[in-house]
């Protein structure tokens, strides 16, 4: 009978030795410890990529910021493959998130193929916007907090001095270019982080007036579209209501002008004055982030080419661009309702060639049948 007890004290010892020796040698085998692996060398990643970017290793950098959330964390995962896919340039990418995402992404960055890229993740302090931000017309979705940290890009980020090439987490970058003065083949986010800008411009934008897309938004795309032109204020500002419109959802950034210029409180000031009486809002073109920025750098941006910026391929659910034309596009943006990880949009299948499954399965694009 002792024999027999000792023979089960025995047997459970080397159970137990032999599930911690797995735990030790093979946590892969276990999902939860792989993801808790993935975020402690997430958080190292981090640090030490913050170190580096404040080094000389990354002054050659292109540096691209991405801003996302729970609802929309797999377009980033995309366009951050889009680029990694298409340069072998060294692209620094800086993902701004909410809280509730920032574990959910390194872990979709460290267990895939993204674990080689350089990037760091800031989590946007939503108070910074509390109370700011009145969207009066239908899409209440443009009143996500995040939607405003692209004014933030210098105090995000105090220590990138030069540019930052913001893109909206509903793009691709797909094009790879030879560029005789790069020594290996680049893509858009290279060159628009080496494009020049006119004097005394702190941004580069895609003019309306200069692209193909223009006549699929039904709208002139002219500030009128955007801005309350009865409004006092906008009235003193001189503001031509015919000027044309641009997307904010790509744009090349000098932080050192930003800073010099005080863009941000410039910003702030549109929008909280929106809050209180109406600046914005209720034209064809809706609220936003996006008509301050119209404000503050009216006649003083620099225009990007129309075909590093190809977008509305959100604004209607039908095809509206070629097949052969998306081809050629450098850069495809959806912005608008019809997002390419919902059930309807058009060109899906350009999406998905960069999409990578969430190892988490949190995130899952709906597929047609």
């Amino acid at each position: 009978m002792a024999l027999c007890s000792t023979k089960k004290v025995i047997l459970l010892t080397v159970c137990v030795w032999l599930g911690f020796m797995v735990v030790i040698w093979f946590p892969e085998l276990l999902p939860h410890l792989k993801s808790k692996r993935a975020i402690d060398k997430g958080i190292y990643r981090q640090e030490a990529d913050d170190y580096k970017s404040n080094s000389s290793l990354h002054k050659d950098a292109v540096h691209v910021c991405i801003t996302s959330d729970k609802n929309t964390i797999g377009g980033m995962v995309a366009l951050i493959n889009s680029i990694y896919s298409n340069t072998k340039h060294h692209v620094f990418f800086h993902l701004v998130l909410d809280a509730e995402s920032q574990d959910h992404l390194r872990i979709w960055i460290e267990t895939t193929k993204l674990k080689d890229i350089h990037y760091q993740i800031k989590v946007f302090p939503e108070t910074w916007v509390k109370g700011k931000i009145k969207v009066r017309g239908g899409r209440q979705d443009l009143a996500k907090p995040l939607n405003y940290a692209r004014y933030y890009l210098p105090k995000l980020f105090p220590d990138i001095k030069g540019r930052v090439l913001f893109i909206d987490d509903d793009s691709i970058v797909q094009e790879v270019i030879s560029w005789a003065c790069m020594a290996s083949p680049v893509n858009v986010a290279v060159l628009l982080s080496i494009m020049k800008l006119s004097l005394g411009h702190a941004v580069g934008f895609s003019s309306e007036c200069s692209s193909a897309s223009r006549r699929l938004t039904l709208m002139k795309n002219n500030y009128a579209d955007y801005i309350d032109f009865k409004s006092k204020k906008i009235k003193e500002m001189k503001i031509d209501p015919t000027e044309c419109a641009f997307n904010t959802g790509v744009f090349i950034a000098d932080l050192d002008l930003w800073r010099k210029f005080n863009i941000t409180n410039q910003l702030l000031h549109w929008l909280e004055l929106n809050t209180k009486e109406e600046i914005y809002g209720n034209e064809r073109g809706g609220g936003g982030s996006q008509p301050p920025m119209m404000i503050v750098f009216y006649k003083k941006y620099t225009n990007i080419d129309p075909g590093w910026h190809v977008r509305y391929l959100g604004w209607t659910s039908g095809t509206s661009y070629t097949k052969q034309f998306i081809r050629m596009a450098k850069l495809l943006h959806w912005n608008g309702r019809f997002k390419p990880w919902g059930r309807v949009s058009q060109h899906k299948d350009v999406w998905l060639k960069y999409y990578i499954e969430d190892p988490t399965g949190k995130f899952k694009p709906a597929r047609k049948n």
